[in-house]
């Protein structure tokens, strides 16, 4: 499958040079695909599924300040949602894509949201990977626990070593190959030839020193009625418990939902059931836009 997109830098406004993979679709009306990578990770977690998209779509994956081959944030207060949101929609803006569909893996899931309730009018369709207003505190704990505090692998076999001991709950099927094409996707080898976490370690400590939500969450998800919106969850999941699953469509009927098998924190979305759940969803979504 190919992976065609061209590279995007943008300025935050605060002066961070930031970074964006866009995927071009086959046509210059096409649709716009935003994808929102989770806590720690990039833009590279959505390399299959954005070139599968991008046979219909514009996809836009951005790496969140922290992350990739955005610039890191010497100001720790700044690795937070809100901040988050501003520097989405000034990328937004400088794409002139005003009207997307969003796909957000766990904190780009929370994004998605956001966008949906702050930036309403623009935001035609939603999916959130395995998150949903209410979080499990023992994924919360597990994820506190490695988050910016791995010890940086001396090689690339380390490194693979290092994420199958952190994930390998999460994806118990998988291949050799596999394991060493994701961990390409979460380390980056810098030019003395170090291997290393491809996120600021700032960002766990972020995450550590967060207050704990003070608020009901489930008005905000209620907020989201009439926005569509498709949830999938790993069925092994530790963030997004199975009540807080079947919770989110007691109190949003008319969401789609999928239940990926052998799968935890978080799916992989290249499983063929979610492949084949966004294409209805966003067909979907694009119909009715239309």
């Amino acid at each position: 499958m190919s992976h065609s997109f061209r590279e995007h830098y943008w300025q935050s406004h605060d002066g961070l040079r930031l970074y964006s993979r866009f995927y071009a679709g086959p046509e210059k009306a096409a649709a716009t695909v935003l994808c929102l990578h989770g806590l720690t990770r990039n833009s590279r977690d959505f390399e299959d599924l954005a070139a599968h998209l991008q046979q219909q779509y514009h996809v836009i994956v951005p790496d969140l300040r922290g992350r990739g081959l955005s610039a890191r944030d010497p100001q720790l207060k700044n690795y937070q949602p809100a901040v988050y949101l501003k520097d989405i929609v000034a990328l937004l803006a400088a794409l002139d894509s005003p009207r997307v569909a969003v796909i957000g893996t766990s904190l780009g899931g929370m994004l998605a949201m956001m966008l949906g309730i702050k930036h309403r009018p623009n935001i035609t369709g939603i999916v959130l990977n395995d998150i949903g207003p209410e979080l499990d505190p023992a994924g919360i704990e597990r994820i506190k626990q490695y988050a910016g505090r791995l010890p940086a692998p001396v090689s690339w076999a380390e490194a693979i070593v290092q994420t199958q001991a952190t994930f390998g709950s999460a994806w118990p099927d998988l291949t050799p190959d596999r394991w060493a094409a994701l961990t390409r996707r979460g380390y980056r080898e810098d030019p003395s030839g170090t291997v290393e976490a491809d996120a600021d370690p700032l960002i766990g400590d972020a995450l550590r020193a967060a207050p704990a939500a003070a608020l009901d969450p489930w008005p905000l998800w209620r907020a989201l009625r009439g926005i569509p919106v498709l949830a999938i969850r790993g069925e092994l999941s530790d963030l997004l418990s199975e009540p807080t699953f079947a919770k989110m469509r007691a109190e949003y009927p008319e969401i789609m939902q999928l239940s990926v098998p052998n799968r935890g924190h978080i799916p992989l979305l290249d499983e063929p059931e979610c492949l084949a759940a966004i294409d209805a969803f966003l067909a979907r979504v694009n119909t009715s836009q239309g």
